[in-house]
């Protein structure tokens, strides 16, 4: 489970908080992985400690065919031809492969400074759309790999009903995505069962063109969607926008809001394409816009209105999603990168004359992405979990900066790793960039990928 660092005090030289920084201070942490206050200083000291960063979006089995989609098809390649060879690869997983793939992918998650992932999981089933043995099979395997690599786990079991808009069946390669009502909320029971301080489990709605208006009412209508995050992929690709305007009249964000209580326990991921009434409506409800910049840009979506979805007051976090990259850094560089592209002007993300553009990319995403999750902000307050990171302070890339420059530094100074030990629920799960099992994990994960070979 990693180092406990149990009972332990050390102190941390600059410690961010979502307020700013603050020198010497002691950080104490009992053996359940809570911070408590500190009697003195600690027998440690780390130069630069910041809260560890939720990954709000994840397909965990993603992860393993990233990279073999790049190859130029026979027609205009887009979000929806990469989705045919996503299908091809998801047919070929079973439990054991998707946890060793899973497990992989947390360690490089740790590594690079999440502490916790919100896994969207919609792999229910066999790949001929009969259920395992046990129904939960897969979601255990997900389950037991976050345990194993020692990040923390929303899992977010999804619900998938049609193939589009038009209430059309599920295809063949989407059988094994699929429930109907009742079997989508026995699932969530059972694993609702199974909630613990390192597991939280919420709901996740694939999106409008896969899930009926009648069964997503249902669904909130359920005393199981009383509590915990409630996610959706919404109105990611215009061919989205424009079949939801065909079908129901409306834009994909604007029919949610007419048809749902949402508030700020849900997570509209991707929300790429929005009016501006629906930038406006999405910010004012307390809802999170779970971006995904890597991912979006890898597929080609568009991107995100940040600045006016800012000014309108709006709460954000990050996911790495389809896994072309797993670095929080990345994401919001590319966050505020497209931005840039898109306006031809620079720290956009800053809305006010002297912010910093990490400061708020960071405090940011730190609190929508705990909000997603369905957890308080991290702000490494006595009473709150230990989920850190501690950056290098050896690095060059660090070298005479302050606390007016470190967070800048950290996401815009370039691609040396700097997330140096990694602590979540007072485990040291990372020790001078190295994870406690990642050897072993790979070994594991190296065999499980060479045995899919022939999928695509």
């Amino acid at each position: 489970m990693g180092e406990a660092a149990g009972d332990q005090v050390f102190t941390a030289d600059q410690l961010w908080r979502p307020d700013g920084w603050q020198a010497d201070v002691a950080l104490a942490v009992d053996a359940a992985g809570v911070l408590r206050e500190a009697a003195g200083p600690g027998t440690r000291r780390a130069r630069w400690v910041l809260p560890g960063m939720p990954n709000l979006h994840s397909h965990a089995f993603q992860r393993a065919m990233a990279g073999l989609a790049e190859r130029r098809g026979t027609t205009d390649d887009n979000f929806w031809s990469w989705r045919e060879t996503m299908y091809a690869f998801a047919a070929a997983i079973e439990p054991e492969q998707l946890k060793a793939i899973a497990a992989q992918l947390y360690v490089e998650m740790l590594k690079a400074g999440y502490t916790r992932v919100c896994e969207f999981h919609y792999l229910h089933h066999r790949p001929d759309g009969s259920p395992h043995a046990q129904p939960e099979a897969m979601s255990l395997a997900l389950i037991e790999a976050a345990r194993e690599a020692g990040i923390g786990l929303t899992l977010l079991p999804v619900l998938y009903i049609s193939g589009g808009f038009d209430g059309r069946a599920l295809s063949a390669r989407q059988r094994r995505f699929g429930h109907d009502v009742d079997g989508y909320l026995r699932l969530l029971a059972s694993l609702r069962r199974l909630e613990a301080d390192d597991l939280r489990v919420g709901i996740a709605l694939h999106s409008l063109r896969a899930v009926p208006g009648p069964a997503m009412r249902e669904v909130l209508a359920d005393p199981l969607a009383a509590t915990g995050p409630i996610h959706i992929h919404i109105a990611e690709q215009i061919g989205e926008v424009q079949d939801c305007l065909a079908t129901r009249g409306a834009r994909p964000v604007e029919w949610l809001f007419d048809h749902a209580s949402v508030d700020a326990r849900w997570c509209l991921v991707h929300a790429t394409h929005l009016s501006e009434d629906e930038t406006v409506r999405l910010a004012r409800s307390g809802a999170v816009a779970g971006l995904c910049p890597v991912t979006e840009a890898n597929l080609g979506d568009g991107l995100f209105p940040l600045a006016a979805y800012q000014d309108a007051g709006g709460t954000l976090g990050i996911g790495s999603d389809s896994h072309i990259s797993v670095s929080p850094v990345e994401e919001l560089r590319w966050l505020e990168y497209g931005q840039r592209l898109v306006t031809r002007h620079r720290n956009v993300a800053a809305r006010h004359r002297g912010d910093s553009v990490g400061e708020t990319l960071w405090r940011a995403a730190l609190g929508g992405g705990a909000q997603a999750a369905g957890l308080p902000a991290g702000a490494l307050r006595p009473g709150d979990r230990a989920d850190l990171i501690v950056l290098d302070d050896s690095s060059p890339l660090l070298a005479a900066r302050d606390r007016r420059a470190l967070l800048d530094s950290f996401l815009f100074a370039g691609n040396t790793p700097l997330v140096r030990d990694v602590m979540v629920g007072g485990r040291w799960q990372v020790r001078d960039f190295h994870h406690r099992d990642e050897d072993r994990i790979a070994a594991r994960y190296r065999q499980t990928v060479a045995s899919l070979a022939g999928a695509l």
